[in-house]
């Protein structure tokens, strides 16, 4: 066999080679997302009312993203801030992650679930927890998690909460422990 077959054979099986190589390491590029996992929608940095079957403001939400879940219309939400209004100013509800139902009349907060007074409130009051769900037209917040609520004197905590974000009126459900701390006189 002369040399000039020789090398026209090993240039050819080095083409062969070269080509499966190529075709095998091909980027294939990120998988097409199912419908699933698609949102509708998408919004950044909002700031949106829902309103009450009444047509009175039921709670205010802030938050950097929303997104709407094309299969079951529900919201899910980074870093959501929930300002439901009540007597003496309301509610500010932060946390690190918020869904909301397809109607509205259900949402979740969860984690590091920061809850504060308006400062007009004649008593400035905190709550933590972990997780609270909102009713925002019933003016309902509830959890079974633990849950601190602190006073200006008085620190109690327990696992499970209710409250009516309306009229301030709450009740714990399990493990209480209260820590009063009256202020001391001068």
């Amino acid at each position: 066999m002369s040399w000039r077959k020789l090398l026209g054979l090993a240039l050819l099986v080095a083409a062969v080679a070269t080509g499966w190589l190529a075709w095998n390491r091909r980027d294939r590029g990120e998988p097409q997302a199912t419908a699933t996992e698609r949102s509708d929608y998408v919004l950044r940095d909002f700031e949106m009312a829902m309103l009450g079957k009444d047509g009175t403001e039921s709670v205010r939400l802030r938050a950097p993203e929303l997104q709407r879940n094309r299969e079951d219309q529900s919201l899910a939400i980074l870093q959501p801030l929930f300002l439901m209004p009540g007597e003496d100013g309301g509610w500010r509800l932060a946390a690190d992650q918020g869904w909301v139902n397809a109607d509205g009349s259900l949402a979740r907060l969860e984690g590091n679930v920061k809850g504060d007074s308006a400062p007009e409130q004649p008593t400035p009051t905190t709550l933590r927890t972990g997780w609270l769900e909102l009713l925002p037209d019933k003016h309902l917040a509830r959890t079974d998690d633990r849950v601190t609520l602190t006073q200006p004197g008085i620190m109690q905590t327990g696992v499970g909460f209710q409250a009516n974000m309306q009229t301030r009126q709450y009740q714990f459900l399990s493990q209480v422990k209260v820590r009063y701390d009256p202020p001391t006189r001068r």
